[in-house]
């Protein structure tokens, strides 16, 4: 139970707790029996403090989230950052070492650490911005309570009542445009008719009557009809109410409690997962080598002799013992690739933008890539499937006899007059019948229809919204042209209206469902128009209207005819609205709204209103529905073709998502949907429900609640699915914070369904997702392309240093110019490769596994080959220069460097111990190189293309010139070149560079070959791999 932030009856011993209690189920005696309350007395103040101790305070729980540190820390919980932090903190150290050992501290030795340092902190604000927002949707939660309620107390009514003080029995007085405060049984109705709008929590795309009858103890949300939820609304009537559930015990407190579970059980995204994989195994292969190579060289910092067969007089060097360590360290930055956190948030950035274009306002970075492996769309289907915006479909209208039918089709899907037409509409002819029909859904009509910015909304009764629209799309008859309107969406209402003043309105109750208006014509005739149910409307006609609007008796072969028509539109789910009139109303021949007239009184009393809507004379029937999204049957096709199931979870009544889902392609025109198509209650309690979910094509749950949404998600992601839910209501919330990626509609949408999700619909559309899944799958192949990239290039460097280690001869790149390799050169070509265009077949190829590796055998084979060529060329160029003159007919000693045997190369350290070595001086760029002080200074360095080639992605190029141009200025740029350890290349250089790193590109080639005429083509549940 919510106590609301306070800790009351710790040591109370609650004998009934009231959600053990089904006041639904209860009439309204054993409700006051019960809670110990009168309804017209309400309880007393000491009753309410009693029960407040047991209660607590009627609010939501406030759960403290993660500190500020703790969300700093979880993000080193990463392989890969443990193992750069390692090697930032050594490195640091051992340039604090050297500094003290040499009395000065250069600058240089300090930027490989430094650098490191920057790119984790960098990384760890970004991670902990992204999940600060895990609690956002609590916090929008509470904002749906009410803040105030009208209580009655000691046998007198509170207005503007703290609702958080509201305790279980309190006596509650609801009206219209109220939000409710609590649980509350309605025990008394004080208008005719109680609606409330509380699809955000149950689903239901209409507004739902009330009532004060008990209904079955076992029925589900949509079904407890006796009670009204905290946080829904009022849109029409009034009544009064007994608090029973209050703070975390009410409908929408159950839905806090599974939105905070679900945030702590959320898990790594599947490519966090697979570089979590990756960086465990790079941290053992590390490992290994950096042992390896320290092992190698360990004659170098420790020796002895043998005597008597004993190791003795062990000498040990503690400066080269360290220098090797240095070596080591300078291996596991050339292995880790640490641009890589930099480059996979420029392309999930990339991507968020590309999403952004389409209607995909992308929250959540890491879900831009868990698109791309989503195996099972789980959708709401009011509002998300279809418009959510009523419309009629069709309308009867009443043939030249009693024997005729007219049936129209009526296109559009939303509340634009403009959108579709009437088809076979006889144009400004209109007959006496359809005059009338549009004359009752103009006039008895409540609603309105507005343009608001870019869009046209709704005001009222969405039924009544698509009946004024109808209007519009019929036109006016002739003569009616000359009455000027105010307003251009409803110019044929307004004109209808001014023809037809209401003067008194007999509002809409459950038990005759209907409406009906007096209306007073421009001639002084008044005349009563009704519209509602259809077989009520029939029930309490005695004549109907014919086409050129003379008026007969209805006999049962005609009102069959009409039932006949109602059954088949009802059986598509259509929701249908007969419409009549009455011209001969004797009692209201004078009347004009005045309290004084007789016929007033006839108005006061709810019960006189089946009597005065009698002997009505019929005149046709429309069909209404929440109309599929025109687009949305091609996308639930491309679901299919890219190995997508597509479940619809809607809390909406079994037969109307079952047509609906007929009509967008989720099931066949004739197929058998019985084992596929079951209500929420009914997939709860299946023995194997797992067997279920795992059918192959779509399926549909109705009648859903919040719990089966989520189980239904949970159990989807036990077995292996890559999950994403779409919903918008309240009750969306916990399922959209547990599946893996959770997607919210922007315009009908809560907050707390937005702050929920990965992802926000700007246009509210299906087919939004399915394109923001082929740019998800984009995405992952281009950051699979760069990750294999930058490894690839690691292990070239991985070689290179190995090398120079196993062969004792000078490092050729210290850590600082390993660093610059890793971050700048690497960088930009890795990041232009997250602009390469999306393969044309990437939405017909199925979802990847979810066990789908970055690298596979046969890549790391390729570029284990490229990686070695490229350190084999690097170390044999460095070796080359010092040793040959000339290579392949290319001048190498132009710049007068002294030349060594590879003898003198592999035994560098002990240069000391040579006799009569000196090193000539050499000219590099503008600089000369002395060695008159030491000699030995002389070797110290501290100091497919086919398929898609590079144009098609010009980014690649630009990234390219920036990474040369980059080289370039730290080569020929004195100051830089100091800080890298490095010279600038002669010509001759260069042209050696270029002759050993061409033979790169025939190698992959022919590795990319092999590859693909040893690669069988992939299975149906497995996408074929990018070609890098």
């Amino acid at each position: 139970m919510g106590k609301g932030g306070q800790d009351y009856g710790k040591g109370e011993n609650i004998s009934s707790k009231p959600s053990d209690f089904p006041a639904w189920a209860k009439d309204v005696q054993e409700c006051e029996e019960h809670y110990k309350v009168k309804v017209k007395r309400g309880l007393t103040s000491d009753e309410v403090e009693e029960k407040r101790k047991i209660y607590g305070l009627n609010e939501l729980e406030k759960h403290e989230g993660q500190s500020i540190w703790s969300l700093v820390l979880e993000q080193f919980n990463d392989t890969l950052v443990r193992i750069l932090l390692a090697a930032a903190i050594i490195s640091f150290v051992l340039a604090l070492y050297d500094g003290d050992e040499g009395g000065e501290k250069e600058i240089t030795a300090f930027v490989e650490p430094l650098v490191i340092f920057l790119i984790l902190i960098v990384n760890a604000i970004v991670g902990v911005w992204q999940e600060s927002n895990a609690e956002k949707a609590l916090e929008a939660l509470k904002e749906i309570q009410s803040e105030h309620a009208t209580v009655i107390r000691d046998g007198k009514k509170i207005p503007n009542y703290p609702a958080k003080d509201l305790v279980p029995g309190d006596i509650v007085e609801i009206k219209v445009g109220d939000k409710v405060p609590a649980d509350m049984r309605v025990v008394e109705l004080i208008s005719s008719t109680l609606r409330l709008e509380q699809g955000s929590l149950t689903g239901e795309s209409e507004a739902v009557n009330k009532t004060n009858k008990p209904v079955p103890e076992d029925t589900d949300i949509q079904g407890k009809r006796s009670m009204v939820f905290a946080g829904t609304t009022v849109v029409n009537g009034n009544c009064i109410c007994m608090v029973t559930q209050t703070g975390m015990d009410t409908e929408i407190g159950k839905v806090h409690k599974q939105i905070h579970v679900a945030s702590e059980s959320e898990e790594d995204t599947p490519l966090k997962k697979k570089l979590n994989e990756f960086g465990e195994v790079l941290t053992k292969i590390i490992g290994v080598v950096c042992i390896f190579v320290w092992l190698i060289n360990v004659k170098y910092f420790l020796s002895w002799e043998y005597v008597d067969g004993w190791p003795r007089n062990f000498k040990f060097s503690f400066e080269k013992c360290t220098y090797y360590f240095e070596i080591a360290v300078a291996l596991a930055v050339a292995a880790i690739p640490e641009g890589l956190p930099a480059v996979i948030t420029t392309c999930l950035a990339l991507g968020t933008r590309k999403m952004a274009q389409k209607n995909a306002l992308v929250r959540k970075l890491p879900s831009v890539e868990t698109l791309g492996c989503t195996t099972v769309i789980c959708s709401d289907k009011t509002g998300t499937l279809t418009t959510n915006q009523m419309a009629v479909a069709k309308l009867i209208a009443i043939g030249t006899n009693t024997e005729t039918l007219r049936a129209f089709r009526v296109e559009g899907t939303t509340y634009n007059p403009a959108d579709g037409r009437i088809e076979a509409w006889p144009e400004g002819k209109m007959d006496s019948n359809l005059e009338m029909v549009a004359k009752i859904a103009a006039v008895c009509n409540d609603a309105g229809v507005t343009q608001s910015e870019h869009k046209i909304v709704a005001h009222g009764m969405p039924t009544e919204a698509a009946l004024k629209v109808l209007v519009e799309k019929m036109g006016l008859p002739e003569g009616y042209n000359d009455v000027q309107s105010a307003s251009t969406i409803l110019r044929c209402c307004e004109c209808w209206n001014e023809h037809n003043r209401r003067i008194a309105t007999l509002e809409f109750d459950r038990d005759r469902k209907s409406m009906g208006v007096i209306v007073n014509s421009r001639q002084g005739k008044r005349s009563l128009l009704v519209k509602g149910a259809v077989e009520n409307v029939l029930e309490r006609s005695s004549k109907i209207q014919l086409q050129d609007g003379s008026v007969v008796n209805l006999d049962n072969k005609t009102k069959n005819l009409i039932l006949e028509a109602l059954n088949e539109m009802s059986t598509g789910a259509l929701r249908c609205l007969g419409f009549a009139y009455k011209d001969e109303l004797p009692m209201f021949e004078n009347y004009s709204g005045n309290d004084d007239h007789p016929a007033h009184q006839l108005l006061l009393n709810p019960s006189n209103y089946s009597s005065i809507e009698s002997e009505l004379i019929f005149v046709g029937l429309v069909g209404l529905r929440d109309p599929p999204r025109e687009e949305v049957h091609q996308a639930i096709e491309d679901c299919r073709e890219a190995g997508i199931r597509v479940m619809v979870i809607t809390g909406d009544n079994k037969n109307t998502a079952e047509a609906v889902c007929r009509e967008i392609g989720v099931f066949g025109p004739e197929e058998d949907i019985r084992s596929r198509s079951l209500t929420g209650k009914d997939f709860m309690e299946l023995k194997d429900k797992k067997a279920h979910l795992r059918q192959s094509g779509g399926l549909l749950f109705s009648r859903a609640e919040p719990r089966h949404k989520q189980e239904i998600v949970r159990l989807l992601k036990e077995d292996g699915e890559v999950v994403a839910m779409t919903g918008d209501g309240v009750n969306d919330a916990p399922a959209l914070k547990l599946a893996d990626i959770g997607i919210a509609m922007g315009i009908a949408g809560t907050e707390v369904a937005k702050e929920a999700s990965d992802m926000v619909l700007a246009d509210d559309n299906f087919s939004t997702i399915v394109a923001a899944v082929g740019e998800g799958r984009s995405i992952y192949n281009n950051m699979k392309a760069f990750i294999r990239y930058m490894i690839s290039s690691n292990i070239g460097e991985v070689a290179s240093i190995f090398l120079t280690a196993a062969l004792g001869i000078p490092e050729g790149l210290i850590p600082v110019q390993l660093l610059w390799v890793n971050l700048v050169t690497d960088g930009p070509p890795a990041t232009a490769l997250g602009f390469n265009p999306p393969d044309k077949d990437i939405m017909k190829k199925a979802p990847r596994r979810s066990d789908d590796s970055l690298i596979n055998a046969w890549i790391l084979f390729r570029y284990l080959v490229i990686g070695m060529y490229v350190g084999i060329a690097t170390v044999g160029i460095f070796v080359i220069w010092y040793t040959h003159g000339s290579f392949l007919g290319i001048d190498l000693n132009n710049d007068g460097h002294t030349l060594v045997t590879f003898s003198q190369l592999t035994n560098w350290d002990q240069c000391s111990s040579w006799k009569n070595f000196t090193a000539s001086p050499f000219t590099a760029g503008d600089r000369v190189f002395t060695f008159h002080d030491d000699p030995c200074d002389y070797f110290k360095t501290d100091g497919s293309l086919l398929t898609m080639p590079p144009w098609v992605n010009p980014w690649l190029l630009l990234a390219m010139s920036v990474s040369f141009g980059l080289h370039f200025l730290i080569l020929y740029v004195p100051f830089l070149a100091q800080i890298f350890g490095i010279v600038p290349l002669s010509l001759n250089e260069w042209l050696l560079v270029l002759v050993v790193a061409l033979p790169v590109i025939l190698v992959d080639e022919v590795l990319k070959f092999v590859g693909r005429s040893t690669t069988t083509r992939p299975s149906a549940r497995r996408p074929k791999p990018k070609s890098e």
